[in-house]
């Protein structure tokens, strides 16, 4: 069975988001006819109510037409409470519970998938603390209670379905910034390997990017549908598709002239259920073209 997931991460709603293109994006989904929808964190840039009400709008256009999948970024979380109350995550998280109900990193079965999240977002937290001031409140980490909570997910699905799990920080360093969105990132890394995922959707570095963590683990990047670009390139979404033999990952980058998201690379990677099917192989745009809505 074929599942294709749009995956979409940082519209930071707010200051920095492109109404043109939060517009353009909420036109096109029922147009490409995706299984899921997921939103890899970052919804907010301040976690100000009227930009998760913002957000919460997207989210319902979105789930007229498939089911949505969503968890918190580091800029949903209130981490300026974390001071006054160290030792409760309740008022970190209170505002995004309040928009988008109380699992913070749910579990979403669709036919020929589940989607599983961990929360990599924590505010001003002890696992997060790296040497770097820069760091605070928006690095992200791993807690093993997560990973084993995903891993026991996956342990018990069905095992004809493709795994999937949804992270908010970038778990490859990304290409233009050379940063790790995790602290103790080798750590976090060997424990993505071992929960069971054969795909990872992730965000945060603001660069779109596809690769292999180790040689078992499909990692999709989501660029940003905000303002803030790494290195200015265009605001980006991805356009996932697990096929049973394949995973193929399509870059749509904004044409700002058009006013419309346009599909660009496609890389394709082989599943581990098919080891005889050849890996990393990389495509043109064209070929998903012919697939894709004019």
């Amino acid at each position: 069975m074929t599942v294709q997931l749009l995956h979409l991460a940082d519209p930071h709603f707010g200051s920095l988001a492109d109404v043109r293109q939060v517009e353009a994006l909420e036109g096109m989904i029922p147009d490409l006819h995706p299984d899921v929808v997921v939103l890899a964190g970052d919804l907010a840039q301040r976690a100000r109510h009227g930009e998760f009400q913002r957000a919460r709008a997207f989210v319902r256009a979105a789930a007229a037409v498939a089911p949505v999948y969503v968890l918190p970024g580091n800029h949903d979380v209130s981490w300026w409470r974390r001071p006054l109350v160290p030792f409760a995550r309740g008022p970190l998280y209170a505002k995004y519970r309040r928009y988008f109900g109380p699992e913070l990193a749910p579990t979403l079965s669709v036919p020929g998938a589940i989607v599983a999240g961990a929360l990599t977002a924590h505010g001003l937290a002890w696992g997060s603390l790296t040497w770097r001031p820069r760091d605070l409140s928006v690095i992200g980490h791993l807690p093993k209670r997560e990973y084993l909570r995903v891993r026991a997910v996956f342990a018990a699905a069905p095992p004809e379905l493709a795994r999937v799990l949804v992270v908010h920080h970038n778990v490859l360093r990304g290409e233009i910034s050379r940063r790790m969105g995790l602290a103790r990132w080798r750590q976090a890394q060997r424990r993505l390997a071992e929960s069971g995922a054969e795909v990872v959707l992730c965000g945060h570095d603001h660069q779109e990017g596809a690769d292999i963590l180790g040689d078992r683990v499909v990692v999709a990047t989501a660029g940003t549908l905000s303002k803030s670009s790494r290195g200015g390139r265009p605001a980006s979404f991805n356009f996932v598709t697990i096929e049973p033999t394949a995973v193929q990952i399509t870059f749509f980058r904004w044409e700002g002239e058009r006013g419309r998201f346009q599909p660009s690379d496609t890389f394709a990677f082989a599943r581990r259920a098919a080891p005889g099917a050849p890996a990393g192989a990389r495509q043109g745009a064209a070929g998903r073209r012919a697939m894709l809505p004019d």
